[in-house]
């Protein structure tokens, strides 16, 4: 099948019909703090791509990789600036802005990826994004999943609370804040120089993203433990963020064809990723001298009591962040009665 056929099919030309003859094409620049050969830039392409099959060509979005067009972790500024139309990025990378954008990205102990788009689409999180969004002058939307991560990878193990006093741990986020009132010290190190710093001892441990991006890293060659599950970030979601003015500009027409794609590229990307962390925990598993091990119930309990207190924290900045807090919390009490009764019978 065609992939515009397939698109059709799947509803993302559902609710208009496409121009017969082009008007003109507008060209998008979108911004990346994706590298070349990650999954997420894949995505982002993907993304990119559908946009311009839905539109039959009217619409056409050039993407570039981490460092493309403005520096990493610049792509926000970027897009509020007007120097690039839009990003794809994960929005926690930008706490600095508001930390409550952790919210809709993922959090210690939050929601898991379909939950947390089941309160975005539904329950209240899409109005709560745009108002914290439009306060830089961008339209956001959530475009891609990578799922559950897992706990993270040391160099030694972990068997208590204490096990944290004085490791060396590479993470970003509230998590990151969690270890350190749990005695961590927490190191920002770049991706690309993750292994090495296990490797040299300059850090005890990490999390990246999940088995699939973790052993594309090499992680399994620099740290012999790997523990799941994942409370910093049990369904991490990556958005879509685009200059405001570009979006009004846009008709309606043209934001449908976008917004649905992006629903649609969130739902692909979590499978991908779903089939890839499968596959490669299998490998991971059989790999001697590998120990993929559960964190014990005293580990878990010491970080979900810390994790509850740095996210009233959050919601304590102001009025919004309280808000955006109280709806996810309050979702989360609702859907996760639902999630373990569908998850019960799955052995």
């Amino acid at each position: 099948m065609r992939r515009r056929n397939f698109l059709a099919a799947a509803g993302l030309a559902a609710g208009f019909q496409a121009p017969a003859i082009a008007t003109g094409v507008r060209k998008l620049s979108m911004v990346t703090d994706w590298p070349k050969g990650s999954g997420m830039l894949s995505s982002a392409q993907r993304l990119a791509n559908s946009v311009s099959e839905a539109s039959n060509g009217r619409l056409e979005i050039d993407l570039t990789p981490s460092g493309g067009l403005v520096r990493p972790f610049e792509t926000f500024d970027a897009v509020q600036a007007g120097v690039a139309d839009m990003f794809h990025s994960h929005i926690g990378y930008f706490e600095k802005k508001s930390p409550a954008f952790h919210f809709f990205s993922g959090v210690p102990f939050g929601l898991s990826a379909e939950e947390l788009f089941s309160w975005v689409k539904f329950g209240g999180g899409q109005a709560l994004f745009d108002e914290l969004s439009g306060q830089f002058n961008i339209k956001a939307m959530l475009c891609c999943s990578t799922g559950s991560q897992m706990g993270g990878w040391f160099t030694k193990p972990i068997d208590s609370p204490e096990s944290f006093e004085g490791l060396k741990y590479r993470m970003s986020g509230p998590g990151a804040e969690v270890l350190r009132r749990l005695g961590a010290v927490v190191v920002v190190v770049p991706g690309s120089e993750i292994v090495l710093a296990l490797q040299s001892g300059a850090i005890d441990a990490c999390e990246w993203v999940g088995p699939w991006m973790d052993m594309k890293m090499g992680l399994h060659n620099a740290a012999p433990y790997y523990y799941y599950p994942a409370w910093q970030e049990p369904g991490t979601a990556l958005a879509l963020g685009i200059n405001q003015q570009i979006w009004a500009e846009l008709a309606d027409e043209d934001q449908r064809i976008i917004a649905l794609a992006a629903e649609s590229e969130y739902a692909v990307s979590l499978a991908e990723f779903n089939f890839n962390n499968a596959r490669a925990l299998q490998q991971i598993r059989q790999i001697q001298g590998v120990t993929v091990a559960r964190f014990n119930e005293s580990v878990l309990q010491r970080l979900s009591q810390v994790s509850t207190t740095v996210l009233e924290e959050i919601a304590a900045d102001d009025a919004l962040s309280k808000r955006i807090y109280t709806s996810h919390r309050e979702f989360k009490s609702v859907i996760r009665g639902w999630t373990l009764i569908a998850h019960s019978g799955l052995s």
